[in-house]
């Protein structure tokens, strides 16, 4: 039998409770203190920046369109030669800014200028003829004018003088009968009848001699309009000459245009992005020489996904980073968004024989022009654009 007393229930529950309140105690000051830890505050922050970081990303989402593949672009101008021959000065070097006007290559354009000076040598020639042709039609013209009033006076004269013969014809006829009358009434005798007759005949003759010489007169005056005639052949000849003087002033303007154009000038202010070329090297017609493009007209190209295409519109604002200058600030405008997406202008076509289809998100080009531009952009230059689409 085991006689030894159990102590009270009440005294151990009694000693238990401090002893629970005491750990309790503890853990609450052990969990301020942890609370109080750096390694706390750092999580905490982590956490708070996530949660900023992702809500802000979020917003962006909502309200932004990002693109990282764009690149900047410009209309990228390819100088050639329109004739052939050797570059005798190239002024400018890769780099250089232009003005526009100012001389990029010369070509030796000796053989051309000599063309030209052949071309001005026939159109004087052809002046000089066309001259003396003019003064030929003078001088021609005044003797067919005098042909004429000679001619025409000879061939008026004997009209007049065939009409007095034809009067006086007319009137010895008269006589004639008056006389033979006369003889058949024995009043007058044979030899006045035999008179009359011969003066008759006598007119007659002169008559037929007059008109003859009319005829001559009148084939003179014929000679003369052919005279007046040849001043048309003359003024054809003057006018084929007009003509080949056109022609050849035509040819002339065109040797000139080809001289003026062996010396290549800028059509733009801009900047010489490379160049093919050395002085002393022989080029043909249609061979480029170098490249330039304007510096103050360059835009940046995106390539936006097409779900997000509907969200652009015309002259929203565009934040670019440039990534050759991280530090500086670009702003641009949409100014056109593409009506095709860039897989319509591959060169390779990428058709589907087999049947099994992939569906890939297309791109389509979006042009982007540059509002504030603190530093010069070179095309191709690769830049990430912000679009602000709220």
């Amino acid at each position: 039998m085991d006689q030894s007393i159990s102590p009270p229930a009440s005294s151990t529950a009694s000693e238990t409770k401090p002893v629970a309140l005491s750990r309790q105690r503890q853990w609450s000051a052990g969990r301020g203190r942890a609370l109080l830890r750096p390694r706390t505050f750092v999580v905490v922050a982590v956490l708070l920046i996530a949660l900023a970081y992702g809500g802000r990303e979020l917003y962006m989402r909502f309200t932004h369109v990002y693109e990282y593949d764009a690149r900047v672009s410009a209309d990228i101008v390819t100088i050639s030669s329109r004739g052939d021959g050797w570059v005798v000065e190239m002024p400018v070097r890769e780099g250089m800014q232009v003005e526009a006007g100012q001389v990029l290559v010369r070509v030796d354009d000796r053989i051309a200028k000599l063309k030209a000076d052949g071309l001005r040598a026939q159109i004087e020639g052809v002046r000089v003829e066309r001259a003396r042709l003019r003064a030929e039609r003078k001088l021609d013209q005044n003797q067919a004018n005098a042909s004429m009033r000679t001619r025409t006076s000879s061939v008026m004269v004997r009209e007049k003088a065939l009409a007095a013969l034809r009067a006086d014809l007319d009137f010895a006829k008269l006589e004639l009968e008056r006389t033979r009358v006369l003889f058949a009434s024995r009043v007058t005798n044979e030899r006045q009848l035999q008179v009359a007759q011969a003066a008759v005949t006598k007119f007659e003759i002169q008559i037929l001699q007059l008109q003859a010489e009319h005829e001559q007169a009148e084939g003179s005056l014929d000679e003369a309009r052919v005279g007046h005639d040849r001043l048309g052949v003359i003024d054809a000849q003057i006018e084929a000459l007009t003509h080949q003087v056109a022609n050849l002033a035509a040819q002339l303007h065109q040797q000139l245009v080809d001289v003026e154009d062996r010396t290549i000038k800028s059509p733009i202010p801009a900047v010489i992005d490379r160049t093919f070329v050395l002085p002393g090297e022989y080029v043909a017609a249609g061979q480029r020489i170098l490249l330039l493009h304007n510096p103050k007209e360059v835009w940046v190209e995106a390539n936006i996904k097409e779900t997000q295409v509907s969200r652009l519109k015309l002259g929203q604002t565009v934040h670019v980073s440039v990534d050759a200058f991280p530090n500086d600030k670009f702003t641009g405008k949409v100014a056109r968004i593409g009506s095709a997406t860039m897989a319509r202008f591959a060169l390779i076509p990428t058709p589907n024989p087999s049947g099994n289809f992939t569906k890939i998100t297309q791109r389509v080009a979006v042009k982007i022009d540059m509002v504030d531009m603190p530093r010069q952009l070179a095309p191709g230059m690769m830049v990430e654009v912000d679009i602000d689409v709220r």
